[in-house]
């Protein structure tokens, strides 16, 4: 095998990866109990979290993101967007890196649009990218901890829960969301 075939190997690992999500995409049903689910374990760890949701105008909440990675990496996963605690629409995070970087991460994400305005701006674009179209303040609460509401003050709050696998790198900077057709 040449040198050059052996290189592309990581690149066309990463691109089974995306393309495996998404033909395994989850139907609209599905994705909602799933979305249920991960609200159920994010209100469970995280004490106040059930009233931080309840103030914010909007949020979106992704139960399995994946990410796999061996020098280049790359992370799906689908969500609900939630308003008034229905969902209203879906979505897909993506991303890619490259750079040090070995092994697979499950997680779930959880976002949150504090303001009327910053949901609003997230639901009119075509596609939305952290750190482009939006910043998003990460907040570590960490299982047993609890959300201080009076001290969240950034119009986009966003929280990353139940990794599990062999990567490290919780940021969701240069991730792109873009709404799905579950109809």
């Amino acid at each position: 095998m040449s040198r050059y075939r052996k290189s592309l190997r990581p690149i066309t690992n990463v691109a089974a990866l995306i393309f495996a999500g998404a033909a395994l995409a989850a139907s609209a049903d599905k994705l909602n109990r799933e979305a249920d689910k991960t609200l159920q374990v994010f209100s469970e760890e995280v004490s106040g979290a059930d009233v931080f949701l309840g103030q914010a105008a909007g949020y979106l909440v992704f139960p399995r993101v994946i990410k796999a990675g061996i020098g280049i990496g790359a992370e799906t996963g689908e969500g609900v967007l939630r308003v008034g605690g229905s969902t209203v629409a879906y979505y897909r995070t993506s991303s890619g890196s490259i750079g040090l970087q070995l092994g697979a991460q499950a997680k779930s994400i959880v976002i949150a649009f504090m303001t009327r305005e910053s949901l609003d701006k997230f639901r009119n674009s075509s596609g939305w990218k952290v750190g482009v179209d939006g910043s998003v303040a990460l907040i570590d609460v960490g299982v047993g901890k609890t959300i201080d509401t009076d001290n969240i003050r950034d119009p986009v709050v966003g929280f990353i829960f139940g990794s599990k696998g062999l990567m490290y790198n919780l940021t969701l900077e240069g991730s792109k969301i873009t709404k799905l057709d579950k109809s």
